[in-house]
């Protein structure tokens, strides 16, 4: 769910009225929100850099607000007062008026006045669409430009890289497009959508009547047309591989920033020329209308409540409704802004939020059913508790990790783990599904050094190992990993667990039937010191002594005896 971050005294003001920080909580929680944390700037750079780089920090208090991630209505802060100003009944839904209404990629907000916190909105909620409904900008990519600074009309072309020069974006000298992908790609913001276009022979560019390029999308703007403070004709164009998407977003900015304008509420269209000759003109701002049944709501939320009220309960959801007079039938308008309603389930479940979900009578559900443990799940708790009485103390570790993790530490090369590889990781700490929890207990061991020894630890979780015979190419496999670290291997020990726990599964010391081990040769273990798990015929896993170049590699400086098997054969 995405996460939108307001000043709570601009959020007050806005909503007419001050609420305790309690009572915000619970209206989060009538709309359908949640109140995730109240934090200030100086309290978040304190808690992730420190409180040396925390001084001078502004103390104003943030609500940090969990929004669906289909409402991309209440991106912003203009979005989120007027949806919870609806609910609360305290103001009329306005339409957004424009002197044409069909289809689009672009649109201008004239005479709009902008304060400091109108434009770090307007910019947030740029950033926040990118993120969400834009997928990365890989379908909708939005520029917007200061329209006095250009001249239409507007070319959207594309040439090669070669051929395109400009100012970027907060740069001081112009670049050509190819020189542009060399210098964002160390960029921490801007090289996450090069692989865009950065293949393509020709990239997107947009000029104006004289030349100067607005922007090369979906990666950056001209420095030319840069929005300030003293912006007050704003040009807004969506460029996009999806129009449905395009006209949702654009519907977006228009909606939640033309209340702004002089004349609040009213967007100036743009024509749109294509190659053959067909015209279209943007913004859409399309209203459509539902028709549902007040039985379909009342059964499906599980109330019984007339069809007026219910027409007033989805009006309260910024859906204007009445009823229409023809046996039960309720005429839902849906707005721009509403994208987020397609099916009449949605109109159903703004129903039950603007009923309350606390008010819905709690009834016996007709399938009577009886839950049971899955059996997996119910062999780890128990093996858990009887390895805990055992002497040996539980970790949990990160399913992801390195691929030095489970490959070179090891002494084993990556090609051969079936490992499942993250396509693009955010920290060298996560590239990978682990395929053995040996590595993660070895970190929680080199963490914890100084700990009285010996230190003995288990894990029974779960890898992740490639699969070609499942749908998604990967599978799940529950295993058992334990290590004793001490100053000598205590090979015996693990030994000796490894008996317990098949005399806990009820498995015999026998060959055929039972378990035995085998000596096998592992890069991971000491030459001669290891040997594989056998049950009923079938390998689970394997036990020995680490080698000495494993035990460096996790910084650790003492012998360690380690078991690890597979405990899905024994269900």
């Amino acid at each position: 769910m995405p996460t939108v971050g307001v000043k709570r005294d601009l959020l007050f003001q806005a909503l007419g009225r001050t609420y305790t920080d309690a009572e915000f909580d619970e209206l989060c929680f009538e709309f359908g929100l949640e109140l995730d944390e109240i934090t200030s700037e100086k309290e978040i750079i304190s808690r992730e850099q420190g409180d040396s780089k925390a001084s001078g920090a502004s103390d104003i208090i943030l609500y940090k607000i969990d929004v669906p991630a289909n409402r991309y209505d209440l991106l912003c802060l203009e979005g989120l007062v007027r949806g919870l100003q609806v609910f609360k009944n305290n103001h009329k839904s306005k339409i957004c008026t424009a002197a044409v209404r069909p289809h689009a990629v672009a649109a201008v907000l004239r005479n709009i006045t902008f304060t400091q916190e109108r434009y770090d909105s307007f910019i947030e909620l740029q950033e926040k669409l990118h993120q969400n409904i834009c997928r990365k900008r890989t379908i909708v990519a939005i520029g917007t430009h200061d329209l006095d600074t250009i001249s239409g009309p507007f070319t959207y072309t594309a040439k090669p890289p070669g051929d395109i020069s400009f100012k970027p974006l907060n740069q001081t000298k112009e670049y050509t497009a190819t020189e542009l992908m060399s210098l964002y790609k160390t960029d921490s913001h801007l090289r996450h959508y090069l692989h865009i276009i950065e293949d393509k022979p020709v990239y997107p560019i947009i000029y104006d009547s004289n030349g100067i390029v607005l922007s090369m999308p979906p990666i950056i703007n001209g420095n030319h047309s840069k929005i300030t403070l003293n912006t007050k004709n704003v040009f807004i164009e969506c460029t996009a591989t999806d129009l449905t998407k395009a006209k949702i977003v654009l519907d977006m900015m228009v909606t939640m920033f033309s209340e702004y304008c002089a004349e609040p509420f009213t967007v100036e269209k743009a024509e749109v020329v294509y190659p053959d000759g067909k015209t279209c003109i943007y913004p859409e701002l399309a209203y459509r209308k539902e028709k549902l049944s007040g039985e379909f709501i009342n059964r499906k939320v599980g109330i019984n409540e007339s069809t007026e009220k219910i027409a007033q309960l989805l009006t309260r959801m910024c859906l204007r409704s009445q009823a229409t007079g023809v046996g039960d039938e309720i005429e839902v308008e849906i707005p721009p802004t509403r994208s987020d309603v397609i099916h009449a389930c949605d109109i159903m479940e703004d129903a039950a939020i603007a009923y309350g979900f606390n008010n819905i009578p709690r009834t016996t559900p007709r399938t009577y059913t009886i839950a049971n443990q899955l059996p997996l799940n119910k062999l780890t708790e128990l093996l858990r508790q009887d390895l805990a009485a055992a002497g040996f103390t539980e970790a949990l570790n990160f399913a992801l990790c390195s691929q030095e993790d489970i490959a070179d530490k090891l002494g084993k090369k990556i090609s051969e783990t079936r490992a499942a590889h993250i396509s693009n990781p955010k920290t060298a700490e996560f590239q990978v599904a682990r395929t053995t929890l040996l590595p993660g207990l070895l970190k929680t061991i080199a963490a914890n050094r100084k700990m009285p020894l010996p230190l003995k630890l288990f894990e029974i979780s779960d890898v992740v190992l490639k699969d070609e015979t499942k749908d998604v190419g990967a599978r799940n496999s529950r295993r058992f990993c334990a290590v004793y670290y001490n100053k000598n291997p205590g090979f015996e020990v693990i030994h000796g667990l490894l008996d317990r726990t098949m005399q806990l599964l009820k498995v015999k010391p026998a060959h055929g039937d039972g378990y035995h081990i085998q000596a096998v040769d592992d890069s991971t273990f000491f030459p001669g010191r290891c040997a594989e798990i056998f049950v009923h015929g079938n390998s689970v896993g394997r036990l020995g002594v680490l080698h000495p170049d494993v035990i460096n590699r996790f910084e650790l400086t003492m012998p360690c005896s380690a078991l690890e098997m597979d405990i899905e054969p024994f269900l």
